[in-house]
């Protein structure tokens, strides 16, 4: 069923972008959901369609909004094993395994978090993320690992995005690098945008959107690799890894943004990182405001053990080389 919502410009609304001053009077609909009407000519602007979110508001103006109720998703339930760390009547919180895609895509059109949720929640899931990928908030890449929050109803869904949006949602992740950092701790501060070449990848560009990572250093194995930890000060894609190679890190299993080995490597460790069958990236942290009842929740899941494996095959190639014996502390 499609409901229409007719809103009327005042003359305070002079001037603001179209997609703002519909989100301000529809409290209901969510900026995004505004300009995806926008985008699909279900917006009219005294009898004629406007689908530009950018259009400036004139005073007088009316306008007309066809908001179709949400599709079924075109993805099949499928029953696919989660492991849910929390669950209300609003949200999942999960622990997404690696190699497991979030929602389908070209070459992935089934067996995605998005299969397994439609499963589980049978059918409870907001509609804003739209056909494809209902109820997700945020994603993972598909070689990372760790913790994730899907909104089963379109309140929570905005309440959520609007968190992430504004950036005060706490992401902290755990990785294992080739390579440490040139300080115990510091700020990597770079704009990110895309690839002026290999559309595929994101890099540091000028005038690319803001994007801010703290890291800490938890272990390190000599001059041949780090463990680290990393919160996400913003969420742009693929941040973590654009912004390891500015300091010249790669995270074991990266191809896309990784490096080689700034040492010779014995054949067992070269075979233990090609055959370590994923990005080195989990995200272990997630904190944030219930977006219904306001309660600060935390969820925290460490590392697989895979991880501990890996980096005790770095230290011990590390103190074959040095010729001692340390054991690491994670701090």
């Amino acid at each position: 069923m499609t409901r229409i919502l007719t809103v009327t410009a005042d003359c305070q609304d002079t001037d603001e972008r179209v997609d703002r001053f519909l989100a301000a009077r529809l409290p209901d609909l969510s900026r995004a959901r505004i300009q995806a009407l926008l985008g699909a000519g279900e917006v009219q602007c005294d009898g004629a369609v406007i689908a530009e979110a950018s259009a400036r508001v004139k005073p007088g103006q009316h306008f007309c909004l066809s908001v179709p109720s949400p599709r079924p998703a075109l993805p099949a339930p499928q029953a696919i094993p989660l492991d849910v760390l929390f669950e209300d009547e609003h949200l999942v919180v999960l622990v997404k395994p690696a190699g497991l895609v979030v929602h389908p895509a070209p070459g992935h059109a089934d067996g995605t978090l998005v299969n397994a949720l439609l499963a589980h929640c049978r059918g409870s899931l907001s509609g804003i993320g739209g056909v494809l990928r209902p109820g997700i908030v945020h994603r993972l890449d598909k070689d990372v690992s760790g913790v994730m929050v899907v909104a089963k109803h379109d309140q929570a869904h905005r309440g959520l995005a609007g968190q992430f949006s504004l950036h005060c949602i706490e992401r902290a992740y755990q990785a294992i690098v080739l390579g440490v950092p040139p300080a115990t701790s510091g700020t990597i501060e770079q704009p990110i945008g895309r690839h002026p070449r290999q559309r595929l990848r994101m890099a540091v560009v000028p005038g690319g959107k803001r994007a801010v990572t703290r890291y800490r250093l938890l272990a390190a194995a000599g001059r041949l690799g780090a463990r680290l930890e990393l919160e996400l000060g913003t969420g742009r894609t693929h941040q973590i890894r654009v912004h390891l190679a500015t300091l010249g890190l790669g995270i074991v299993g990266d191809v896309v943004y990784g490096r080689k080995p700034g040492v010779a490597l014995s054949p067992a460790l070269r075979a233990e990182l090609a055959g370590f069958g994923r990005i080195a990236l989990h995200a272990w942290r997630l904190g944030f405001e219930h977006p219904v009842s306001g309660r600060t929740l935390r969820f925290e899941q460490p590392p697989p053990v895979s991880f501990e494996h890996l980096f005790e095959q770095l230290l011990a190639e590390f103190n074959t080389v040095a010729g001692v014996n340390r054991p690491y502390t994670v701090r």
